[in-house]
Formats: C-alpha cells, sequence, structure tokens
C-alpha cells in the first residue's frame, strides 16, 4: 500500500521535534560523557533522543522497522516492501559537548535503498530542514516559518567554490582534492547540517573523504536530493542504503548543481 507521504513527513517532524526537545533538557544542564567501543562519545541526549524516537516510530500505522544508531544490534531488517526508518539521534555528539548548537536529529525513510524521505532539525539553533518525493525540501525557520529550497547549482566561472568542511573530523586527503577543484573558500559546519547548507544554496560542494555511517547522511540526502543536488561516491555513483546490515559509507561528495 503505498504511503501518504506528506501526512508521514508531518508526524516525523513532530517526532523529530520532541526528540529535540528531549535532547534540550539535558544540554541545558550538566550530563554525563560515555565512550563507546569506537571511541565516539555518548551522552545522556543521545539516549533520551533514542527512545523519544523509536516510541514515536514504532507507534505509527505503517510498522517500518527501525535502524537507529543507538540500537543497530535491535534492528529486525527491511520490511517486504523494502522500506526502514534510518535514525541518528544526535549526529554531531562533539558539537554538542562544545555547547555550539551544530547538533541535529537526522530521520530518513530508506525505500529499495533510496532515502525517500528525511527530516533534520537543530534544536539549539531552531532550524529544521524537511523533505520528501513528489513534495520537495522546505527549511523551517525559528518563527516557523516554512521556505522551500534549492540548490544554488555551480558557481559561476571566476567564483570561489564555497566548500564545507567538518569542525570535528579533519581530513588529510581532503588538501589533495581541494587543489583539484580549484580556487574555494572554506565554510566550516558540523554534523549534517553540512549537506543542509548545500540543499539551501548556502554552499557548493562537501567533500567527505573519512568515515560516516548511514544514519549519519540518510536524512540529509534526501533533503538535499530534493532540493536538486546530489550526494555521490567518488565513483559518481549514489550512496546506497539497501545493505543496512553494512553502517559504513563509502568517501562521498555532496554538490549542489
Amino acid at each position: 500500500m503505498p504511503l501518504n507521504t506528506s501526512d508521514l513527513l508531518e508526524q516525523v517532524y513532530t517526532i523529530a521535534k520532541d526528540a529535540g526537545d528531549a535532547m534540550m533538557a539535558v544540554y541545558a544542564r550538566d550530563f554525563s560523557i560515555e565512550e563507546k567501543e569506537d571511541k565516539s562519545p555518548l551522552t545522556e541526549a543521545d539516549k533520551a533522543a533514542h527512545d523519544v524516537i523509536v516510541k514515536g516510530l514504532s507507534a505509527l500505522p505503517e510498522g517500518i522497522p527501525v535502524l537507529s544508531e543507538e540500537d543497530a544490534e535491535g534492528f529486525a531488517g527491511v520490511d517486504a516492501q523494502g522500506r526502514y526508518w534510518l535514525v541518528d539521534p544526535l549526529d554531531g555528539t562533539k558539537e554538542f559537548i562544545k555547547r555550539n548548537g551544530e547538533f541535529t536529529v537526522n530521520i530518513a525513510l530508506i525505500e529499495h535503498g533510496t532515502p525517500v524521505l528525511g527530516v533534520v532539525i537543530a534544536p539549539a539553533l531552531e532550524v529544521s530542514y524537511l523533505a520528501t518525493e513528489g513534495l520537495g525540501a522546505f527549511k523551517i525557520d525559528a518563527q516557523g516559518e516554512r521556505e522551500p529550497i534549492v540548490v544554488a547549482g555551480q558557481p559561476a566561472e571566476g567564483t570561489p567554490w564555497r566548500v564545507v568542511g567538518s569542525r570535528s573530523h579533519p581530513s588529510p586527503d581532503l588538501a589533495e582534492w581541494l587543489d583539484q577543484l580549484g580556487e574555494h573558500d572554506m565554510v566550516p559546519m558540523g554534523s549534517s547540517l553540512k549537506l543542509c547548507l548545500i540543499a539551501e544554496g548556502a554552499a557548493d560542494a562537501y567533500p567527505r573523504l573519512g568515515p560516516t555511517c548511514l544514519w549519519d547522511t540518510g536524512a540529509a540526502q534526501a533533503v538535499v536530493e530534493q532540493a536538486g543536488g546530489r550526494v555521490e561516491t567518488l565513483e559518481g555513483e549514489p550512496l546506497d542504503y539497501s545493505s543496512p546490515e553494512q553502517h559504513l559509507n563509502p568517501y562521498f561528495v555532496v554538490w549542489g548543481h
């Protein structure tokens, strides 16, 4: 049975906002920090947002299974229609710990290996990005105003590329890639907001020449693609989400044209 993606997008947006509220309650006070097996940090906010999102998505009538970063082992597998929810309850935990506001809640709907719906909210910055097939991509500001967004297109000849870079994950391969690109200005940003800057036309390219996981990119990729951009591997292939048991992404580039 086909999904009503318009209604579903609003339901997921509400769930993401609730998760953001739970996250901000932790952000407003002192909080504990643990270290996961991969040495990445984990806070009370990661856990609180995860609980809100899984409860909310599991209550939806579609019954689509949930793959969350905070419970990857509990994933039941893709459903009969090739669908699953892909969730990063708190993307940018290092930014959360630094208290610079550049962290997000990411929820994507994957269908046959492709992100077809995405919600990214940055609760500390009071900005959200929503997208789904057939409706396009939107940005919601702190006043609740919703406006369509589109990518900027390729920079005019003689105009520097605006290149988004990670605040917390510098890559030794990046300098060579930038040399090949040509004249450019760097735009530092944390979390999946890097992809959202491409989607809203505030940047032109984001090369990620370092490790990421499916849940880091799925929701924001939907936003980029519905805004007219591309997210592709260094070989020019789209990022593939059809094997969720394999969590790692290859290196990729996000293009705003």
